[in-house]
């Protein structure tokens, strides 16, 4: 169960992150302070949901695409989360495909390093005790 909560947490925090960034990289690409936590949550939820649904739907009905699911989900999550409730505003179309990559790229990153640096912490902070 704690595995499963920590995984749960490393998603959110990616999710969180290639928000982030993409708004600071991106001009047409905005997060409202107020609604960056509904944003994030949607996101998260979102991307979890739609990425094995994808991923299922690729390889029965267009395997070519698999390699793709990950960004197909996460313009996806992108588009569900800028329906729901104001938090996130993207417009324009290389804003979204600019926007898609970079969340995609810092989310897939993050989810593979935070991992490693929450193990770092862990392992100091038992050494330390």
């Amino acid at each position: 169960m704690i595995g499963f909560l920590i995984r749960v947490a490393i998603f959110v925090v990616s999710s969180a992150l290639g928000l982030w960034v993409a708004s600071l990289l991106l001009d047409d690409f905005e997060i409202s302070v107020s609604g960056f936590i509904v944003a994030v949550v949607v996101f998260a939820i979102a991307q979890s949901l739609l990425s094995p649904f994808i991923l299922k739907m690729s390889m029965k009905y267009a395997n070519a695409f698999t390699g793709g699911v990950g960004l197909l989900s996460t313009f996806a999550a992108l588009l569900i989360a800028t329906l729901v409730g104001d938090g996130l505003s993207i417009t324009g179309v290389s804003t979204w495909v600019i926007g898609t990559l970079v969340v995609w790229l810092v989310t897939a990153i993050a989810t593979l390093l935070l991992p490693l640096w929450w193990l770092k912490e862990h392992k100091r902070s038992k050494t330390s005790v």
